[in-house]
């Protein structure tokens, strides 16, 4: 035998004695969400489309390069992991492919207010997470809701009818958002009633914060942030006030959409145009760099006081980089269930990173009424921690998620999906986060903000005799 015929001979014998070396998993296909009501397609390993699905539509929600989830996906066989935030959404394999074309439905029935009521409606019946919890009968409700929009199918009673839906559901996290011509219709209306109903000396909630800050640091230490500030107040006892849990991250906003727009509602624009897991990561990123310069200037105190009694939330990533500050070990901090058919997923645990530099002396959170969201989720993580306890009232009571979707028509809303958990499994949702001492906020709004801001020597005194008092014990 030829001498290349005896090493092609002997090639083919290795290759055949070696086993073949099994494919990766492809991310290309259909993948069905477990309790979120989303259809994820992925085609080429290039692009991706979202759906949200509901019995009776499916609305394309969103399309865009592969790329900016890449980060975010685990693909564990045929189960895939999205991860936005903190939360971690399952998606399992579908056998087909959506079938979605826009031009199966008709441009005027994907306006119609009616059919857009019933896809609002279907989505709630499917995903909303307290409807026992609030003891409604949703279909009477559903019933009595559409037929006011029968006798007046227009865009800016649809907008209304909704809105009013969601206060009767009382979702803690339910909203509307119409497009730009309901928009205008609605600012005309608000106009009205603002010049009807003359509001005299309102104050807001990062006013009041401003007031309380200037007043209790003895000494400012503050730099390069409008959102958190810290410093001493007296007495060896650090304070860090963090007005929201969002809105530090640098989007590059053109100046000529905050001129127009006003920041808030610019900053939104800008990041509703972006991945939703790259913006949280600029907000965590941004926030950590502030916590970074915080935590030196506070390491020597003897005790901290985190004031959250005039935040109303943003993005638990957020919360959890500042709550992470004081943990000195991973460890589960809360667990979270989605509405999925007729019951709930499996609860799934949160887990709370270490500080690799952890202040494990005692800490002190204040909370009111006005404590929301993703603040109000800083107050029930704290619960795991041994060296935190609250001060104040309860929290809002408004945890859940929001699952944010898309109505035919293009407008956008959100319902409450899923069940917020300390790490005894009790949930919060209405009733608020409760506190290790308390000290009596008044309730409603207005009043408990002119209260501290006239008087913010005695809240100042109270915080301290609470701390005293918690010493004691």
């Amino acid at each position: 035998m030829k001498p290349f015929l005896i090493a092609l001979s002997l090639l083919t014998l290795i290759l055949s004695c070696n086993p073949t070396t099994p494919k990766s998993p492809s991310l290309n296909g259909t993948w069905e969400s477990i309790g979120s009501g989303w259809t994820l397609e992925i085609r080429d390993s290039t692009s991706y489309s979202l759906y949200d699905v509901t019995p009776i539509a499916t609305v394309l929600n969103k399309e865009a390069p592969l790329s900016e989830l890449m980060d975010a996906i685990t693909l564990m066989g045929d189960t895939l992991l999205l991860k936005k935030g903190v939360m971690t959404y399952t998606f399992v394999r579908a056998e087909d492919t959506i079938g979605y074309d826009q031009e199966d439905i008709s441009k005027e029935r994907q306006q119609d207010p009616l059919y857009n009521f019933d896809v609002f409606a279907e989505t709630v019946k499917e995903h909303y997470a307290f409807m026992d919890l609030n003891q409604l009968n949703w279909k009477k409700i559903v019933t009595e809701q559409r037929q006011k929009l029968v006798k007046n199918p227009t865009d800016l009673y649809l907008y209304q009818v909704i809105e009013e839906t969601l206060a009767i559901l009382h979702d803690n996290h339910g909203f509307i958002e119409a497009d730009a011509s309901v928009a205008r219709q609605l600012d005309s209306i608000a106009a009205i009633e603002e010049i009807e109903q003359e509001t005299v000396n309102e104050l807001g909630d990062f006013q009041v914060a401003d007031k309380v800050a200037a007043h209790h640091l003895i000494t400012d230490m503050t730099k390069d942030s409008w959102l958190l500030k810290w410093g001493d107040m007296g007495n060896d006892i650090g304070y860090i006030q963090v007005k929201a849990m969002w809105l530090y991250a640098k989007l590059d906003i053109p100046k000529t959409r905050i001129d127009s727009l006003g920041f808030v509602d610019a900053y939104v624009e800008t990041f509703h145009q972006m991945d939703a897991g790259r913006y949280i990561d600029l907000e965590v990123t941004a926030v950590r760099s502030i916590m970074d310069r915080v935590m030196a200037d506070l390491k020597s105190t003897k005790t901290i006081v985190v004031d959250l009694r005039f935040n109303g939330g943003g993005q638990d990533a957020v919360n959890f980089e500042i709550l992470k500050r004081f943990n000195d070990t991973e460890r589960q901090v809360v667990s979270t269930k989605l509405k999925h058919r007729e019951g709930y997923t499996n609860p799934a645990p949160l887990y709370l990173e270490a500080s690799e530099n952890p202040y494990k002396k005692p800490v002190y959170v204040l909370t009111s009424k006005q404590t929301g969201s993703a603040a109000e989720a800083f107050a029930i993580g704290s619960i795991a921690l041994p060296n935190i306890k609250r001060i104040g009232t309860p929290t809002q009571g408004a945890l859940s998620t929001a699952l944010e979707k898309k109505l035919p028509n293009g407008w956008y809303f959100a319902i409450s999906n899923e069940v917020y958990m300390d790490v005894n499994g009790n949930s919060y949702e209405n009733i608020g986060v409760p506190v290790s001492y308390s000290v009596p906020y008044a309730w409603d709004r207005q009043t408990f903000f002119h209260e501290v801001a006239d008087n913010l020597e005695a809240d100042k005194m109270a915080i301290l005799m609470a701390i005293a008092a918690l010493e004691k014990k």
